[in-house]
């Protein structure tokens, strides 16, 4: 198994449209033939520490069967299309991948 975790820090002047945009595009990477699960949300609201990053607009977690079904994700023409259509709404995007 292996975990794509997508954190996304969004522009601050998008309009409601343009998040609602956002957040229907990277739901619709759970089409992705190589996904297994996918999971996104915002912060939560738990309590506040100074080991929490909370900072972030949208986190992405993508459960993908093994390196071979990342790859394929990463090419897929879903996830193309969601980086060509989003990739000007985000300041900065974290990724941490781990098996």
């Amino acid at each position: 198994m292996l975990l794509h975790i997508v954190l996304f820090w969004l522009k601050k002047d998008l309009s409601e449209e343009e998040l609602k945009t956002f957040e229907n595009e990277v739901r619709s990477l759970e089409n992705i033939f190589s996904v297994e699960q996918l999971h996104v949300g915002k912060p939560a609201c738990t309590t506040k520490r100074p080991v929490i990053d909370d900072s972030y607009d949208f986190c992405l977690t993508v459960v993908l069967k093994d390196l071979v079904a990342h790859d394929d994700y990463q090419e897929d023409p879903l996830h193309l299309d969601f980086i060509k259509n989003c990739s000007h709404m985000w300041e900065q995007v974290k990724i941490y991948d781990s098996d």
